[in-house]
């Protein structure tokens, strides 16, 4: 413990910029990114479980703040290592102020990582009508209006989760991976699966994104999540692909938090 405290201690005297952690825990890993002011300067992604990281980071770089994004339980595990770091923490929920209003019957309910990436969209283009799709384990289709209202959105399984469902739920279907070939119409029972998901998932986007720009006119569209390059390149609609989209929004949540 003392020599986790030297090292941080260290690594502030001997560097200038403020320093924020920010940790996104989905439901199968956690990413961790380090970002002076908005430039992300380190990102890594582990296991949920494994906050060794943290201690590594707070002792090499010196950690001056945090906050945490999570769609699953808080463990005692994050809790314990935050602790050790001894730097204020921000346990991300639809409570803490962020820039947004939110129009959600039940902001309890509403998943940390999908308000995270509406307000990285908000903030690289406020005022503008926007749709928000995320698309890892689900994939999150959210609209922010004008106004900086987040109106709510659609959850849909992603692609991993539609593969498993095909395999699991017949009896012949093989368990097909999402890498490889993506022809238009499939020429076997692999690529008819792969084809029919991933096309499938774009066609859904595609549509959404139709539906909305019909309604409410100029609509600017988000792609981010971890499945958003297998999806990019098969959505008809103009797009704007960031990966780090939750990790930015929950960097300018945190650097407003501190500025209040």
């Amino acid at each position: 413990m003392a020599k986790k405290v030297f090292c941080s201690i260290f690594a502030k005297i001997f560097r200038h910029p403020v320093l924020n952690l920010i940790v996104d825990i989905g439901n199968n890993s956690a990413k961790y990114y380090l970002f002076n002011g908005e430039q992300i300067v380190l990102h890594s992604r582990r296991s949920n479980g494994e906050y060794e990281i943290l201690g590594e980071w707070d002792c090499t770089y010196g950690i001056d703040r945090a906050i945490v994004s999570s769609v699953t339980d808080i463990d005692a595990g994050l809790k314990s290592a935050f602790a050790s770091l001894g730097c204020p923490v921000v346990w991300f929920s639809s409570e803490t102020p962020q820039p947004l209003a939110i129009d959600y019957d039940t902001p309890h309910t509403l998943g940390s990582d999908r308000l995270a990436a509406a307000v990285g969209a908000w903030c690289e283009a406020p005022k503008r009508n926007m749709l928000v799709i995320d698309c890892g384990s689900a994939i999150t289709t959210d609209f922010v209006d004008r106004n900086g209202h987040f109106r709510g959105g659609n959850i849909a399984p992603g692609i991993k989760m539609r593969l498993r469902a095909l395999h699991d739920y017949t009896s012949r279907l093989p368990l097909v991976e999402k890498e490889g070939e993506i022809p238009a119409v499939g020429h076997d029972t692999e690529t008819a699966i792969r084809s029919g998901v991933i096309r499938g998932i774009c066609h859904e986007i595609d549509g959404y994104i139709d539906e909305f720009k019909e309604k409410y006119g100029d609509v600017l569209v988000f792609l981010t999540g971890g499945d958003e390059k297998t999806l990019t390149n098969c959505i008809k609609n103009r797009i704007f692909a960031d990966k780090y989209l939750v990790a930015k929004g929950l960097n300018r949540i945190l650097q407003d938090y501190h500025n209040e």
